[in-house]
This record gives C-alpha cells, structure tokens and sequence, in this order.
C-alpha cells in the first residue's frame, strides 16, 4: 500500500530588490488555506526580518501574485 502525496504549499520570501531570501524558513503546509493563514499571522515579523514579499508556491510551482508586505 502507497501513501498519498499530500499538498505541498509553501512560502518564497522576497528582499527589496525581489531576489529570494534563504531564511527566514517557513513552513510546509498541506492546504493553501493553512499557508494563506499563516502568512496573515506572521507577516509584520516576517517584514521586521527583512522580508518585503511573499510568493506562494504549490508542489515549486508559483501560484497567484506577489504579496508585498507595506508597514504604514
């Protein structure tokens, strides 16, 4: 018996200049509602940690915009 391949989404993180950061990580979720969510959670921490975007990816593939993370 197989195991089902779950979901894979994830999070790239961009700088200022879009180029994609190694760290900060983040995690690996199973649904896009799980990954979405986290993003709402965490971005202004994500944002003091240098990041300024966000680009959701499906099994590596990119899904949807970029998410610019602007602090007022």
């Amino acid at each position: 018996m197989t195991t089902p391949i779950r979901p894979r989404w994830e999070w790239a993180l961009h700088d200022d200049e879009g180029e994609l950061l190694p760290e900060p990580v983040t995690p690996v979720f199973t649904s896009r509602f799980d990954a979405e969510q986290w993003l709402g959670e965490h971005w202004r921490s994500l944002a003091g940690a240098g990041v300024s975007a966000a680009r959701l990816h499906h099994a590596g593939e990119p899904v949807g915009s970029r998410v610019d993370f602007l602090l007022p």
